[in-house]
């Protein structure tokens, strides 16, 4: 297991039969979204792992993400201020979503992002899209 390596990113998990929790971590600079679409999951039945701050340590082959546990269980939310969440102890990361950078291609080549040695796919969104949800749930589903 390699050790802890601590972003400024959000975390959410999903039950996937026959796959357990898959989790995807969702990056961008401050404004961008993250706890926003990570919001929007949650209310399609994801659990929250970790908001603005998320651990990500490799085990074997896998990574996996982890709230410190100042914030575990606590997510922001934009104008209203920090709310519980029911929340994932640890999640498996299967999938990187990046906010905020420029648009999307229509038909991208497949991408990753380099976390404690792993290679994890990379999606990059815009995070305010109403579809965004459905994009995370598209990419997930071709995994």
């Amino acid at each position: 297991m390699t050790p802890a390596q601590p972003l400024h990113a959000t975390a959410v998990a999903q039950w996937a039969p026959g796959a357990g929790w898959r989790a995807i971590l969702i990056s961008g600079p401050s404004g961008a979204g993250k706890s926003d679409l990570a919001l929007r999951l949650i209310g399609r039945g994801w659990r929250l792992v970790a908001d603005d701050s998320v651990h990500v340590f490799a085990s074997g082959e896998a990574l996996y993400a982890v709230a410190p546990e100042t914030i575990a269980g606590r997510i922001e939310v934009r104008g209203v201020g920090i709310a519980g969440a029911g929340a994932r102890d640890v999640a498996r990361l299967v999938l990187a979503v990046d906010l905020g950078g420029p648009a999307p291609e229509r038909l991208p080549e497949p991408e990753s992002r380099m976390l404690a040695g792993r290679a994890l796919p990379r999606l990059r969104l815009t995070g305010f899209e109403a579809s965004a949800v459905e994009k995370v749930a598209a990419a997930i589903a071709a995994l």
